[in-house]
């Protein structure tokens, strides 16, 4: 027999499996309506995410981690990059990006009623002294 053609057999036989959504939840979890929006500081580490990107794609390529980083944090998939944060993420020029930003995480309910996602995540520049001795924050809203 052919060994080429069994492996051919054995791989037609497994079938993959579907991707699992970011929004599955174990059995008999039960989400409120407040705890979907909430708002978290972070620091990211845009050194280590932008080793060896070309310098011409440096900026970019930080505002594209950032947004990465909040829709694996926050679990949505509609993340929107505030203008302060873009200033800040520019302001030294497209190579020479920050090594780190602090930023706020606020997941917010779509005001929109036929969007396709119900949540989205506003991530916006939280300016600091230092990055010393920072850890993620929940931020509590006085408007609520």
């Amino acid at each position: 027999k052919n060994l080429f053609s069994q492996t051919r057999k054995n791989n037609e036989t497994h079938k993959p499996k579907p991707p699992t959504s970011i929004h599955t939840m174990a059995k008999g979890d039960k989400k409120s309506r407040a705890a979907d929006v909430v708002s978290r500081d972070y620091t990211i580490n845009l050194h280590k995410r932008l080793h060896g990107i070309t310098f011409k794609k440096r900026a970019p390529r930080a505002v594209r981690e950032v947004k990465k980083f909040a829709a694996k944090a926050m679990g949505t998939e509609d993340v929107r990059v505030d203008v302060s944060l873009n200033k800040f993420l520019w302001s030294k020029g497209v190579r020479n990006v920050p090594y780190r930003v602090r930023v706020r995480l606020q997941r917010l309910r779509n005001e929109d009623d036929d969007a396709e996602n119900q949540l989205y995540t506003l991530v916006s520049h939280v300016p600091v002294k230092s990055f010393k001795g920072l850890q993620t924050q929940q931020v509590v809203d006085d408007e609520e």
